[in-house]
């Protein structure tokens, strides 16, 4: 059955969300991404031939495929006072697009994907009032903020995910992992860092990708990039070293001496606690942003940190140079935190390829998503199967 199972990937990304499909048997026939580095590392791994490079507006009606389920993140406006009375708000495009592809490909499910305050936004609102008397009456809604780490993926990160399904109510899938499970509930242990990142080089061989390009929608790009050649580093200052030094895994900015501080935050003396922070190699990681190369945008350090010496100076204990790693962590490390397969191929420069790699969904959490649908998928076929049968008989 899952041969047959046809997916339309929507605001595609570099394909996290079809990573953990495919891998659950869906074939994508068609996917949209207006971000042509984005869609050119999804075109890498499943073939140019279905992928739109474009804005999702332009894409006529008569080439939209009829498909199983529709799946996509469509961007949201940043919760405020969206006017919902005004049909030809321009900021409801991109989701009146989104249900435009699911009124005229008909789907048997849709699954939407966005932050975890979604359910709070304007864009909920309207996605409910399309389910009541829209384009999507059809079908019956479940919601729920899910939290990655939950399954499977060696990340702490909440999205609000939405089954739409035609074919009767599909739940949102029960965890398979929990932070401390209880014996005799079934569930595994988070996975964690060092679950996905040990015995990586502490120091990679450079800064930089290779330099190597591809051609995509006809137009010559950085890639494709594969494996450790993602393992890239950065040259950060004697300073930023230093600041690197004082930060335990768990730690922050707040562990750092007054003297290397930025102004910005010696001025700000509460919040943003994870910046400048360490990971910690026995836990999840913290969220995966696009900025994640950028120790002062989050918990970004690599876990590897042993006391060393007391600075008295500062009066603060400093990691072992020779048995801590001073650095933030790669681009590759940060694709394998997001449970993208280590055979990934990427295409664009280290901001473009970072920036698909902070945005997408961990595959894990989609392939449990992917497997729930699955199943219900199968029990309404043979529902359908059993029906032709008697009606044949």
């Amino acid at each position: 059955m899952t041969s047959a199972l046809r997916l339309i990937d929507l605001f595609a990304g570099c394909g996290g969300m079809t990573v953990g499909f495919a891998e659950e048997g869906f074939r994508p026939i068609l996917a949209v991404e207006w971000d042509r580095a984005a869609a050119a590392t999804y075109a890498a791994n499943f073939g140019e031939d279905h992928v739109i490079a474009g804005d999702i507006a332009g894409v006529p009606d008569h080439i939209i495929p009829a498909a199983d389920i529709v799946i996509g993140g469509p961007p949201c406006q940043g919760f405020s006072n969206l006017g919902l009375k005004d049909i030809n708000d321009p900021r409801n495009q991109l989701w009146r697009e989104f249900m435009r592809f699911v009124k005229i490909s008909n789907p048997k499910v849709f699954v939407i994907e966005n932050v975890d305050r979604f359910a709070k936004s304007p864009e909920f609102q309207m996605l409910l009032a399309e389910t009541e008397h829209g384009a999507l009456r059809e079908y019956e809604l479940q919601h729920a903020v899910l939290n990655a780490a939950d399954y499977g993926v060696a990340q702490r990160r909440k999205r609000t995910i939405i089954i739409g399904s035609r074919v009767g109510v599909i739940p949102l899938p029960e965890p398979t992992h929990a932070k401390s499970p209880t014996p005799g509930s079934g569930l595994l242990p988070w996975r964690t860092v060092r679950d996905v990142i040990e015995g990586l080089p502490a120091d990679p061989l450079t800064t930089e990708l290779p330099a190597r390009s591809s051609v995509h929608f006809g137009e010559a790009m950085p890639g494709e990039f594969v494996g450790v050649e993602l393992h890239i580093k950065r040259r950060p200052t004697e300073k930023s070293l230093r600041r690197y030094s004082f930060v335990p895994p768990g730690g922050g900015r707040f562990d750092l001496p007054v003297s290397l501080l930025p102004t910005c935050w010696v001025n700000k003396p509460t919040g943003t606690t994870d910046v400048m922070g360490r990971l910690r190699w026995d836990h999840p990681s913290v969220t995966i942003r696009t900025e994640f190369f950028k120790p002062e945008k989050g918990q970004y350090l690599h876990p590897q940190w042993e006391a060393g010496e007391w600075d008295e100076e500062h009066s603060r204990l400093r990691g072992d140079p020779a048995r801590s790693v001073d650095r933030v962590i790669t681009h590759y490390e940060a694709s394998l935190i997001q449970d993208f397969p280590r055979d990934y191929r990427w295409v664009g420069t280290k901001i473009q390829v970072a920036r698909q790699i902070g945005n997408a969904v961990p595959s894990g959490l989609a392939r449990a998503i992917a497997r729930q649908v699955k199943f219900h998928l199968a029990e309404d076929r043979g529902i359908a199967d059993r029906a032709a049968a008697l009606a044949v008989a």
